[in-house]
């Protein structure tokens, strides 16, 4: 079996068309996309669309959960609360009630082993929230918030668009990165790739080249605000 596993694609329909086509290379027989979709990206609703159209997999993040009911303080730092409300304001006037109510009936984890060899335990953040930040090299935390169900061989979550593979406690542990926005100073798409084959699973950090100058045009072409600091996300993958 081959997995593919997308995180954080942020409204950003460019690059998840180049990880779909890679994907599609691959023979990839099934797709998990573990979260924020929308929000902070240039084309949010055909970011959705894309998503919808797909036979995945889909779980809720915090960037969709805030597109439903709103952003409270304390979510983000105090001084970037007010431009991200208007970055949600003007996502929301490009997505319909039914993407909204869509967004809001995803579930928040899943759990995959009907028919494998090892149990993956997916989420956007941790098991028990849409917001905690876990680094790879926060190995008690890794081990108290992300590696929560014993049953399970791997682990696998999104939302710090810090891509890595780690082995502990006799378990893997897997960031997909980010596909529309990375943080870790590659600016190409990321996405994780798990394939598994006679109990045993092999695990792969994928990056995919997109058009990024054209996303940056998307942003001016629709007036996004904040339009430098995401440009300066998509060309150096920076985080802002």
């Amino acid at each position: 079996m081959r997995f593919a596993f997308l995180s954080d694609i942020h409204g950003n329909a460019t690059a998840l068309e180049a990880v779909i086509h890679d994907i599609r290379q691959k023979e990839v027989d099934k797709i998990f996309i573990l979260g924020d979709i929308c929000f902070r990206g240039p084309e949010p609703k055909r970011a959705l669309d894309l998503v919808r159209s797909l036979d995945a997999t889909v779980i809720k993040g915090n960037a969709d959960e805030w597109l439903v009911n709103g952003i409270s303080k304390g979510d983000v730092p105090k001084q970037t609360l007010s431009m991200m409300n208007e970055e949600r304001d003007w996502t929301l006037q490009r997505l319909t009630e039914e993407d909204l109510n869509y967004l809001s009936s995803l579930p928040t984890e899943l759990v995959i082993e009907d028919g494998l060899d090892i149990i993956i335990h997916a989420f956007h953040a941790t098991p028990d929230d849409l917001l905690t930040v876990v680094n790879s090299d926060e190995t008690k935390k890794l081990e108290n918030q992300i590696m929560q169900r014993d049953e399970a061989d791997l682990f696998v979550y999104g939302h710090t668009h810090m891509p890595f593979i780690r082995s502990l406690l006799g378990k893997n542990v897997a960031n997909t990165g980010s596909v529309g926005m990375p943080f870790d100073g590659h600016p190409l798409a990321s996405y994780l790739m798990v394939e598994i084959e006679e109990g045993r699973h092999r695990l792969q950090i994928n990056r995919v080249p997109y058009n990024r100058e054209h996303v940056v045009e998307l942003y001016k072409q629709g007036s996004y605000p904040n339009i430098q600091a995401m440009g300066q996300v998509i060309f150096y993958a920076i985080k802002q």
